[in-house]
């Protein structure tokens, strides 16, 4: 009976001891959790002081530098007290010597004051005399403008008669180019190659050269010393004063010349100096004669037929002014 008793003891107290057991894990469990917390919120707390004192630091920083840019500043302003008060001195030692040397003007001013009324007497004439003189300076001077006018009417007058003489000089040179080509077109006329061409006699290049040759035929030569007579008795009545001047132009068609020396330039200059030569030879004035080249940029007819082509190759002759 005691041995059951014992045994129902036992079995009794373990119940105990586990609730005992399990009581003490929740309290550990607790202590645990409520440990855990406070120690996150004090890492929290820590951290806001750190950040709290990083700002702190901050500012000091700051203070500090804006307590040595202040007592920079106070340094720079006890400097520039320093100096104005020695600059004040100065002025003050200045102004009383300014002071004294006016006293001393002053009473000069006294003595030479009598002087002086003199002097302003004397400028006062000087004054009056120089206005006169400019009064008459002024009156000189539109004298001068009057004049200038007059001058400048009168070169008006020289100008109109210039260009009037000038006018009649055209005029003149048109009558003896009139003659001149009067000559020739009774001299040339129905002779084939030969055309007349607004103010120019225009000679084709085949009643004077060969072909591609800068050489006169004998026929073409013949051709040269009519016109030279002819020009020759035109020149002769021609006064002295018109600026007169017998020009040969040298022309080439566009067919390229089939050399490697010589070009359509090289062929209408050549034939151009050829002529000129000739009269000069025969008796025309040098003064009065000029050889110009065109090659083949100056036509008379823009197309390609043999006969446009011919027409463009040709020696032109016109009376002109220089």
């Amino acid at each position: 009976m005691a041995r059951r008793r014992r045994h129902l003891g036992a079995i009794n107290a373990w119940p105990g001891y586990v609730d005992a057991l399990s009581s003490l894990l929740m309290v550990v469990t607790f202590v645990l959790l409520v440990f855990i917390l406070g120690q996150e919120f004090l890492s929290a707390t820590i951290a806001q002081k750190e950040r709290s004192l990083d700002s702190l630091r901050q500012d000091l920083t700051k203070l500090s530098q804006m307590l040595s840019l202040s007592e920079g500043k106070v340094q720079t302003l006890n400097k520039t007290s320093q100096e104005q008060k020695q600059l004040i001195a100065t002025l003050n030692t200045t102004l009383d010597e300014k002071q004294r040397a006016l006293t001393a003007m002053e009473e000069h001013s006294h003595v030479v004051e009598g002087a002086q009324l003199g002097s302003i007497a004397a400028l006062s004439s000087q004054v009056a005399e120089l206005t006169h003189q400019l009064q008459a300076i002024a009156a000189a001077l539109e004298i001068e403008k009057k004049n200038e006018a007059d001058k400048d009417a009168q070169l008006a007058a020289l100008g109109q008669k210039l260009n009037i003489a000038l006018a009649n000089k055209v005029n003149q040179l048109q009558r003896y180019r009139s003659v001149f080509f009067g000559r020739l077109r009774d001299l040339l006329k129905n002779q084939p190659g030969i055309e007349i061409v607004g103010d120019r006699f225009v000679f084709r290049s085949e009643v004077l050269f060969p072909s591609g040759s800068a050489e006169l035929t004998p026929a073409g030569r013949r051709e040269i010393l009519t016109l030279a007579h002819t020009f020759r008795e035109v020149a002769a009545t021609i006064p002295a004063d018109i600026p007169w001047i017998l020009r040969v132009d040298g022309h080439a068609d566009r067919q390229p010349i089939h050399s490697t020396s010589t070009s359509n330039w090289e062929l209408s200059a050549a034939r151009a100096i050829t002529v000129v030569k000739t009269l000069i030879l025969n008796g025309v004035d040098a003064h009065h004669i000029a050889a110009t080249a065109f090659s083949n940029y100056q036509p008379l007819d823009h197309g390609s037929s043999a006969e446009a082509l011919a027409r463009n190759r040709r020696i032109e002759f016109r009376l002109t002014d220089r």
